[in-house]
């Protein structure tokens, strides 16, 4: 393989696989997987850490001859699980419909987005698994699987963590398009988002709040997505007189070329409720990424924890972004069982530097039952303490892969 094809998105991992495929049909890959000792699926490489690594075969399903397909009737689309958030969305729009949220990325695959448990913001939005209706996938004996709501399992296998099989098709609920007006404001007073959290997260559909620690009196951004067709929220005292003169960039003196449309005008609901538009291609190797998700309750006491780190971080720190996500109940979605609060942390490609400080982050949000983000850096640890149905995954995992073809180090670590 070249060397761009065996990195991942950040460059920080090189797979240790000894071939990538790219089946066209469902049953090509069924006998790509059933042939392989070992073998995982590698959607849009967006992972920071090796949940997708593999010593045998890496099975893309990007090219699988797998239409979208609306079901106007039932509310409900049904598509490839390599697909990425963006094209679904250009093509859901198309026909008049929506998807309730989105991620900061619309890069990302679909299937490897619900295996990890990656979300948008809302603290009335689930994340992006708790859209799932249904899906489809190969075990490692090369059998097709069929999973829907009615199925006890069906809650323990979405965020699978790949290690179930390859997820071929997805099926996703959907409601009628919208479009949505985003605001940017800067330099908001960190005492006045201490005292208000609750009342800024709630303002607008999706809010996110953006802080380097540069300048502790400060949070640098709070992004606010409202909806045209919801009523009007008053924008919360903390936020008046400060909307930013201009498009932002999360990351100070970036420019915001690549970021979805500001200044309140509205739009496409996948043109705002992105941070980033499709059309960019994210940057390679610049960045690590780590994230933490802990009640909502805690959110404040959780910012003062990382607040009091802030010297510790800020020499690998590129900022911190903090979201809301409304509870699930899917056995491995790090929002599973409780509204939860986000804290997700950019960091330089400063591996040592990273691993230095990541121990130190992780104890201070230990109190909080802090789940990580399966598919970006931390430390691992058991599960069983922080997931109620961990042990009834593990055996889940046994059943549909009996002979462990999925199972890697990385799940190994994890004692899958």
């Amino acid at each position: 393989m070249s060397d761009d094809a065996g990195l991942n998105w950040s460059r920080n991992i090189r797979y240790s696989a000894e071939r990538i495929v790219a089946p066209t049909t469902v049953d090509e890959l069924r006998e790509v997987v059933a042939a392989s000792a070992s073998v995982k699926a590698l959607g849009s490489r967006h992972s920071f850490t090796r949940i997708a690594d593999t010593t045998g075969t890496l099975v893309s399903t990007a090219e699988l001859d797998l239409p979208i397909q609306v079901d106007a009737a039932q509310r409900r689309v049904r598509v490839g699980g390599g697909v990425r958030y963006g094209e679904l969305a250009q093509e859901l729009d198309r026909q008049g419909w929506a998807l309730a949220n989105l991620a900061s990325l619309p890069h990302i695959s679909v299937a490897g987005a619900v295996s990890t448990g990656t979300h948008g913001s809302g603290v009335a939005n689930r994340s992006l698994a708790a859209a799932v209706t249904g899906l489809e996938l190969v075990t490692s004996t090369g059998d097709l699987v069929r999973l829907s709501e009615t199925d006890e399992t069906f809650y323990g296998a979405v965020v699978g963590l790949g290690a179930l099989g390859i997820v071929t098709t997805v099926e996703l609920a959907i409601e009628p398009t919208f479009e949505v007006a985003q605001t940017v404001y800067e330099n908001v007073p960190v005492e006045a988002v201490r005292k208000a959290f609750d009342v800024i997260a709630a303002s607008a559909y999706s809010v996110s709040l953006f802080a380097t620690f540069h300048e502790d009196a400060y949070v640098d951004q709070v992004w606010r997505k409202e909806r045209t067709d919801a009523a009007v929220t008053p924008i919360p005292a903390a936020l008046r007189d400060r909307e930013a003169g201009g498009a932002r960039h999360p990351l100070p003196r970036v420019s915001a070329a690549s970021c979805t449309v500001q200044g309140g005008k509205a739009g496409r609901w996948l043109d705002r409720l992105p941070h980033f538009r499709l059309e960019f291609t994210p940057s390679n190797g610049e960045e690590l990424q780590s994230e933490f998700l802990l009640p909502i309750a805690d959110a404040v006491a959780a910012f003062d924890a990382v607040r009091g780190l802030a010297d510790r971080l800020k020499p690998v720190l590129q900022v911190c972004e903090v979201r809301t996500i409304a509870g699930d109940e899917l056995w491995l979605s790090p929002s599973s069982g409780r509204d939860s609060v986000a804290f997700h942390f950019t960091w330089t490609a400063d591996e040592a530097g990273v691993a230095e400080v990541l121990p130190e982050l992780e104890a201070a949000l230990a109190p909080f039952d802090a789940r990580p983000h399966w598919g970006k850096v931390f430390t691992p640890r058991d599960p069983a303490g922080l997931y109620p149905r961990w042990a009834d995954f593990v055996a889940l995992q046994r059943e549909l892969d009996p002979r462990g073809a999925f199972v890697n180090d990385y799940l190994r670590a994890l004692g899958v």
